[in-house]
């Protein structure tokens, strides 16, 4: 007789984003708005030194600082590392090199995409200048990427600039993105599993005999494994809760709504979810709730009321 081959771990990609809109400064909003007109700004700091990209407030004094300066589209390389595995998103969609230039007139780097035919070609000292991008909308973006250049270093400094141009940019949209393959491993792949099933699944640690739900593959409090599947609910009480006034986008539910922490029927940790079939204002601690499901939901969609009278505080105190 074979023994049976262990349940697969679940396994699927997750993208985590924060897009938010950002406001910008005179100093921020010139620089953004030179890279859109092919003008690279830089500021002047209370030490001398040229930075680029520019600062709000000086490195060195904390001061607010606005004596901007333009600087040249050539500069050089101070160090490098390549990338062979350009990333969705990045600048190019080819084998490139992320490099620290130093632009002529400038006294510390700026970080962007080098465009070399391989490793080999790119040293620190290098001269390169800007490639700026066909279409320029006020954005980092502007420079398109940094490419091999054999003008000597210019003999002029930075020269004065009031940042003063035509439509300025006056904020931007900062994407916050993370791509990546998650797996919930052994212990949440049986919850996860389990709710496809319509049955909430939690584990319970052989010391203290808490169930965890969802579970986590040990226990927190006696760091050992919970290794014994035990099954709660469906009903649960709500411990804890808050109510959403903000809608969230791509999220079809309409607001006011209510989101709780529930401790189900046997569960030794409350888990959160939206409270439905009833009025916002009338969630209280101690309801009653329980699950309810969409047509071939793999996860509850929402909890209602049960009906039935609602938790005594000292059964559920522990929870909150």
């Amino acid at each position: 007789m074979t023994a049976a081959s262990p349940p697969e771990v679940l396994r699927a990609p997750l993208v985590v984003e924060f897009p938010f809109t950002r406001s910008l400064g005179p100093v921020q909003g010139a620089f953004l708005t030179g890279l859109r007109e092919r003008v690279v700004l830089g500021v002047k700091a209370s030490d001398g030194r040229v930075v680029v990209p520019p600062v709000e407030y000086d490195p060195v004094t904390s001061e607010e600082v606005r004596e901007l300066v333009e600087v040249a589209a050539t500069g050089t390389v101070t160090t490098w590392a390549w990338n062979d595995r350009p990333r969705p998103g990045q600048p190019l969609g080819t084998p490139f090199a992320w490099a620290l230039v130093k632009l002529d007139g400038a006294d510390t780097a700026l970080l962007h995409a080098l465009d070399a035919p391989g490793p080999d070609a790119v040293h620190t000292g290098m001269r390169v200048r800007v490639r700026w991008a066909a279409e320029r909308t006020g954005a980092i973006t502007d420079i398109a990427c940094f490419e091999p250049d054999e003008t000597p270093a210019a003999a002029t400094g930075a020269t004065p600039h009031d940042g003063v141009f035509r439509e300025a940019v006056t904020g931007i949209v900062a994407e916050a993105r993370l791509d990546y393959v998650y797996s919930p491993g052994r212990a949440q792949t049986a919850y996860i599993n389990a709710l496809s099933e319509r049955r909430t699944v939690g584990e319970r640690c052989p010391s203290c005999r808490k169930v965890y739900v969802p579970p986590r593959g040990a226990c927190p409090t006696c760091g050992v494994a919970t290794t014994d599947r035990v099954e709660v609910g469906p009903a649960g009480t709500v411990t804890t809760f808050c109510i959403v006034n903000i809608k969230a986008k791509n999220l079809d539910i309409d607001v006011p709504y209510v989101y709780a922490h529930i401790a189900l029927d046997g569960a030794g940790l409350a888990l959160h979810g939206r409270i439905g079939g009833i009025p916002y204002d009338q969630v209280r601690m101690g309801l009653r709730v329980e699950p309810v499901w969409t047509e071939g939901g793999r996860y509850p969609d929402h909890y209602r009321p049960t009906g039935e009278p609602d938790a005594d505080y000292e059964a559920y105190k522990e929870l909150i």
